[in-house]
C-alpha cells in the first residue's frame, strides 16, 4: 500500500512537471492597429456585448476585437484611467483622473448619462454587484468615492490611508484594494463604507494589478519587484510569491483554465497555473511587446488583450532628475491579442 501511494505521488509530481515544461500554449495571435494620439491606461472587456473598452487620455475607444473594428467612442473623459461595467443595470463608468469625475454611460448607446464628482485623481474603478455601488479609487486624495450605480449619487467617501491602485470585488460584500505606497491590501466593506482590515503584502513591493479567483478565494497582486503575490482572501495570508517580468501593471485570472496572468511592461505576459488553491506554477513568460502592461481577459475564448505603441529612443538621463520617458511614435498605438 505504501509503495502504491509513493508511486501515485511520483506520478502526480511528474504530471505537474510535464505541464510546466509544456508551457501555456499562449502566443501572439494578431495585432489590431488603432493609431491616434495620446496615452492609455486600463482596458476592460465586456463578455456580454463582446466589446473591448480602451482608455485613451481624453476619451474611451470601444472596439469589436473579433473584427478589429471601432464600434464607438466615449468622449470628454479627461485623464481617463479605468472603465467599470454594470451589465445588469445597463451602465458603464469611467474614472477621469484630470477632471476628478466619473462619467456614467449607457452600455448600449455609449451615450453619457451624467458625471459625478470624486476625490482627487480617480484611477482604478470597480463595480460591486453586492451593494450596487461603484468605487473610484482616488490616487491623490488617498480615498475611495462610492457612487450609487442606480441613482448616480455619491454615497460617501472612504479614507484608505495610502495611494490606492487596482481593486476587485468578491461579490460577497468585500472590495480588496492594493495600496501602492504602503505595500498592503485594504479590505473595504462596500455597504458600511468602512475599512475592515489591512494586510501587509511583504515581500511584495508597490503592488499594482489585482485579480481574484472567486471560487477558491485567492487574490493575485502584481508587484513592482517582479513578483506576483498570492493572498488568501479570507485571512490575508500571503500564500506564496512567484517570479514575473518587470514593469507589471495589471493581473487577471481565468477560472476556466485556472490561469493567473501578469502583463509586464518589459514586453512579456507571465502565465501562472493554479495547480491547487495552495500550489502555483509559472508556466512561461510569453513575448508580447514593449510597453504592453495593461490587459483585459475574454473568459470565453481565454484570449488576453493588451495595448501598447512604438517608442522613440529614450532621452539621456539627467543626474538628480527622474528618468525621462521615451516619446510615443505617432499613430503606432496597437491592440495585441494573445491566446492559444
Amino acid at each position: 500500500m505504501r509503495l502504491r501511494l509513493h508511486s501515485l505521488l511520483l506520478l502526480c509530481l511528474l504530471l505537474v512537471s510535464m505541464a510546466a515544461s509544456a508551457g501555456s500554449g499562449y502566443h501572439l495571435l494578431k495585432k489590431i492597429p488603432l493609431g491616434g494620439e495620446g496615452g492609455w491606461d486600463y482596458l476592460t472587456f465586456d463578455p456580454d456585448s463582446r466589446r473591448l473598452y480602451i482608455s485613451r487620455a481624453t476619451h474611451v475607444i470601444v472596439i469589436d476585437p473579433a473584427s478589429g473594428k471601432v464600434v464607438g467612442d466615449i468622449p470628454d473623459t479627461a485623464g481617463v484611467h479605468g472603465i467599470a461595467l454594470a451589465p445588469k443595470l445597463g451602465r458603464g463608468f469611467t474614472s477621469n483622473g484630470r477632471a476628478g469625475t466619473v462619467t456614467i454611460f449607457d452600455l448600449k448607446t455609449l451615450a453619457s448619462v451624467g458625471q459625478v464628482k470624486t476625490g482627487q485623481n480617480p484611477d482604478a474603478i470597480v463595480y460591486d454587484p453586492a451593494s450596487e455601488r461603484v468605487f473610484a479609487m482616488n490616487g491623490r486624495s488617498a480615498d475611495a468615492t462610492a457612487i450609487d450605480a442606480v441613482t448616480g449619487m455619491v454615497a460617501g467617501t472612504v479614507p484608505l490611508g495610502g495611494k490606492p491602485e487596482f481593486a476587485v470585488a468578491d461579490e460577497r460584500g468585500h472590495i480588496y484594494v492594493n495600496i501602492e505606497d504602503k505595500s498592503e491590501l485594504v479590505v473595504l466593506d462596500p455597504r458600511k463604507l468602512a475599512v475592515e482590515a489591512r494586510w501587509p503584502l511583504a515581500p511584495c513591493q508597490e503592488p499594482t494589478g489585482l485579480a481574484i479567483d472567486l471560487e477558491h478565494r485567492r487574490l493575485f497582486a502584481g508587484c513592482s519587484n517582479k513578483l506576483m503575490a498570492v493572498v488568501d482572501a479570507e485571512s490575508g495570508k500571503v500564500i506564496t510569491t512567484l517570479p514575473i517580468g518587470s514593469g507589471v501593471d495589471a493581473t487577471a485570472f481565468d477560472p476556466g483554465l485556472q490561469y493567473a496572468y501578469a502583463s509586464n511592461g518589459e514586453g512579456t505576459l507571465t502565465v501562472v497555473h493554479e495547480d491547487s488553491p495552495d500550489k502555483f506554477t509559472v508556466l512561461e513568460n510569453v513575448p508580447t511587446q514593449r510597453g504592453a502592461r495593461t490587459m483585459a481577459l475574454d473568459p470565453r475564448t481565454h484570449q488576453v488583450y493588451l495595448v501598447t505603441a512604438d517608442f522613440a529612443p529614450a532621452p539621456p538621463a539627467v543626474p538628480g532628475q527622474p528618468r525621462p520617458r521615451p516619446a510615443v511614435l505617432p499613430n503606432s498605438f496597437v491592440v495585441l491579442a494573445v491566446g492559444k
